[in-house]
This record gives structure tokens, C-alpha cells and sequence, in this order.
């Protein structure tokens, strides 16, 4: 995961919006990309750095909704800020209930749309990093072999190391063995600290 600063997408066609847009978004400290198109935007490679999208929700070809959805069926986990000249009370509710930051309408305010974008921002960031963690935890169980992860399962249930032993028939010596190894791989000091990274992938 990469710790660039974060980039704000602007997609408006109307060029004005993007140039003013433009010239805020950079005043309140961050890069801007913007983009004539929702097309547009899908076909330019997007670096792996946190960032939010500024999105018109009324444009010819694919509308911003539309755009939402297909990001979310790609699981971009992009935050996504709607705009509006002529906003109506169904749209902005799908566009909230799709999981928009916001909705605000054209002219916008200025104060407005810079506070939605460091909302926006600091979301992208947190879920980048719960993700970052737990794409390591999923690499730390990778680690295990067949039984260790056995072991792992039963541990989160609560059962101690002769009750494990009795359930996979075999000595509580070996379960106290596969324990260590699982704490060990796992990057665990104490069985609370397995319950949360486990909690993390929602393991049960």
C-alpha cells in the first residue's frame, strides 16, 4: 500500500466545473485528477494510493449512480462525493444508501465540499488500512499447515489444549506443540490477541 498523498478525481463534463473545481480542490492542499467522462475516468489506470472521487451525478452516457454502482461491483472502495445541478430526493437517496460521503448541489460551497473531501479522505484511509492488515493476517494463516489450522479453529472456541487433544485424538504434549507454532506464525503473544486478529476476518 502505497503512502503517497491522496488523490481527489474530479469527473464533471462540463469543463468550467472541472477548472474550478480543479483550482479548490488544490488550494485546500490536495492532487487533483480530473476526468470529462465516468468512461473516462474507468480506462485511466488508477494508482494504488487513498483518495476520494468528486463525482457529477448527472452526465451523458455512464451518470455518476452508474459509475457508483460499477465501482462497487468491482470492489473499489473509492469514497465518492455526488454533484448536482438539479438534485432530486430520489437520487440522493440511492446515492447515500450506495454509500456516498455526500450530496451536495451545484454552485456548491466551497467550505462545504472541502470538509466533505477530508471526510472522505480519512475514510478511504482507514478502510485501506483495515485492509492492509487484513490481507496480512490472511498471509499469516496461510502459514499453518492443515493441522495448526485445526488447532487454530478449535482454540477460538474457547477449548483447552486436553479437550483439543480429545477432539482431534491425539496427546495434549502434541496440541501444546501445534499451539506454540500457531501463536508463533500467527504473530500472537496471548489467545486475546488470536481472538482479535480472528475477529478482524470475522472467523468464529
Amino acid at each position: 500500500m502505497s503512502d503517497l498523498e491522496p488523490i481527489v478525481f474530479v469527473v464533471d463534463d462540463d469543463p468550467s466545473v472541472r477548472r474550478s473545481l480543479g483550482r479548490l480542490i488544490r488550494s485546500a492542499g490536495f492532487t487533483v485528477e480530473s476526468f470529462p467522462s465516468a468512461q473516462d475516468f474507468l480506462e485511466r489506470p488508477r494508482p494504488d494510493i487513498s483518495g476520494c472521487l468528486v463525482l457529477d451525478i448527472h452526465m451523458p452516457g455512464v451518470s455518476g449512480l452508474d459509475l457508483q454502482e460499477e465501482l462497487a461491483a468491482a470492489e473499489v472502495n473509492l469514497p465518492v462525493i455526488f454533484l448536482t445541478g438539479y438534485g432530486t430526493v430520489p437520487a440522493s437517496v440511492r446515492a447515500m444508501k450506495a454509500g456516498a460521503v455526500d450530496f451536495l448541489e451545484k454552485p456548491v460551497d466551497d467550505r462545504a465540499l472541502v470538509d466533505a473531501i477530508h471526510q472522505a479522505v480519512e475514510r478511504n484511509r482507514r478502510a485501506r488500512r483495515e485492509q492492509a492488515e487484513i490481507r496480512e493476517i490472511e498471509r499469516r494463516i496461510e502459514l499453518l499447515s492443515p493441522r495448526e489450522r485445526e488447532v487454530f479453529s478449535l482454540l477460538l472456541t474457547g477449548m483447552l489444549n486436553k479437550q483439543i487433544a480429545s477432539e482431534l485424538g491425539t496427546t495434549e504434549k502434541t496440541i501444546k506443540v501445534h499451539r506454540g507454532r500457531v501463536m508463533e506464525k500467527m504473530q500472537a503473544s496471548s489467545m486475546a490477541e488470536l481472538v482479535r486478529l480472528a475477529a478482524k476476518l470475522r472467523i468464529r
